[in-house]
């Protein structure tokens, strides 16, 4: 009996040793790698070409007017961008104060919404006067010289480009921990993959296409949610190099409650599955037969778990297990294996994470890890049905209370 008990803990141990170590060498990696990412801007002086920039605004009457007034700020030549707000179920006050403005206001009405449906129904009345996208999200504040550095970074070469996005409050341990995700993400799947020679991941906002190939691409979209997902996938299964702008910043609110938090993991991680499930095997033939490496590796990200619960995963197995190993004479080097998989596992977030998050803020927000842990494993737990509706997360920071001085110390990261 305790010859098998030995035996079936070893097998256990191994299992999870291969299930956590595995996701802690591919960040490990590309977080190495992120060390080694330089900025280059390939087109200085480029004239200015048209951007239509976007902004699907489904009842955030609370941020859309002041978000649509910041964006007519930016220092590029006003009669070559275009500010559009695509309104879905806003207040009527809402849509006479955004008439008010310099912008074009596109109105829309589903039975049920979703960003897809906006994007292309506001594609299809402004019609191809334009070079480049810009989609953002209702609550994103562009800085001033976003338009400009995205106009001479999107190339000839390139049909897709993500911004830099940052936290616009942090204001709560929750949102200081969702912006340091979020820059975590940053350093890893965008400055770590284009120094690997990889596309960026995109982020479902702060990005920019060659619009003729965004409209052509989002007619064939029909996602709930995860559209970010979908079109990241068609392009890099079409061959495309997605790039990455880490100047060009978007500031974006942070959540503060647990329950939106937990209401946005869950329509995350419910896209992810979905184009798991959707996109392996493509993504797989696609790696044998054409070798596409960048799409085969998009697939690959989706099986990875949440940074937050891998964390906690090693740190509770790379503490059990090993106990259990000394009770039951395990060969030691399970152990060692263990102590490598958590000192690993730490230099993935003290190499993602920017310097200007090591200050005791940060160390006090440490203390709701746990909370965040759980909170993830809720969202886990609810994920079914979610990419069968629209699961809004509403906004309601006011810009001028945080974008000017968050911008100024994030712009040092």
């Amino acid at each position: 009996m305790n010859i098998f008990f030995h035996i079936l803990f070893s097998v256990l141990q191994a299992g999870a040793l291969v299930a956590l170590g595995l996701p802690v060498l591919y960040l490990f990696f590309f977080a190495v790698a992120g060390m080694f990412y330089r900025q280059s801007r390939v087109q200085t002086g480029l004239a200015p070409r048209k951007i239509a920039v976007m902004i699907p605004a489904y009842r955030e009457d609370a941020v859309i007017v002041e978000v649509a007034a910041e964006a007519l700020l930016q220092d590029y030549p006003r009669e070559r961008y275009e500010v559009v707000v695509i309104a879905d179920s806003l207040q009527p006050l809402t849509l006479v104060r955004l008439r008010s403005l310099d912008i074009t206001v596109i109105e829309v009405e589903f039975e049920q919404s979703t960003k897809t449906k906006a994007l292309n129904r506001a594609m299809a009345q402004l019609g191809n006067d334009y070079d480049i996208a810009v989609i953002l999200d209702a609550d994103n504040v562009m800085e001033k010289k976003f338009l400009r550095k995205i106009n001479e970074s999107l190339d000839d070469n390139l049909i897709a480009l993500q911004g830099h996005r940052s936290a616009k409050n942090l204001d709560t341990p929750l949102a200081l921990l969702d912006a340091a995700s979020e820059e975590i993400n940053n350093h890893i799947f965008r400055k770590g993959h284009i120094a690997a020679g990889f596309s960026s991941a995109i982020i479902g906002s702060g990005m920019a296409f060659n619009y003729r190939f965004f409209r052509d691409l989002m007619s064939g979209v029909q996602a709930v949610g995860g559209f970010d997902k979908e079109i990241e996938l068609k392009i890099l299964k079409q061959g495309y190099k997605i790039g990455y702008e880490a100047d060009a910043f978007v500031y974006d609110e942070k959540i503060r409650k647990s329950s939106a938090f937990t209401h946005q993991r869950r329509r995350w991680l419910a896209a992810q599955l979905k184009y798991l499930r959707q996109d392996f095997r493509p993504a797989l033939r696609e790696l044998v037969t054409g070798r596409n490496i960048d799409y085969f590796d998009k697939v690959i990200q989706f099986m990875l778990p949440p940074r937050i619960l891998l964390l906690g995963s090693v740190i509770l197995a790379g503490i059990a297990f090993p106990v259990g190993n000394f009770y039951l004479k395990v060969p030691a080097y399970f152990s060692y294996a263990w102590m490598v998989t958590g000192l690993l596992c730490i230099f993935v977030f003290i190499l993602s994470l920017p310097r200007s998050f090591y200050n005791t803020a940060t160390l006090r927000s440490m203390f709701t890890l746990p909370r965040g842990m759980y909170l993830m494993m809720v969202s886990m737990l609810k994920i079914r049905g979610a990419n069968k509706q629209f699961l809004h997360t509403e906004h309601s920071q006011a810009i001028q209370n945080t974008s000017q001085a968050t911008a100024s110390k994030m712009n040092r990261i």
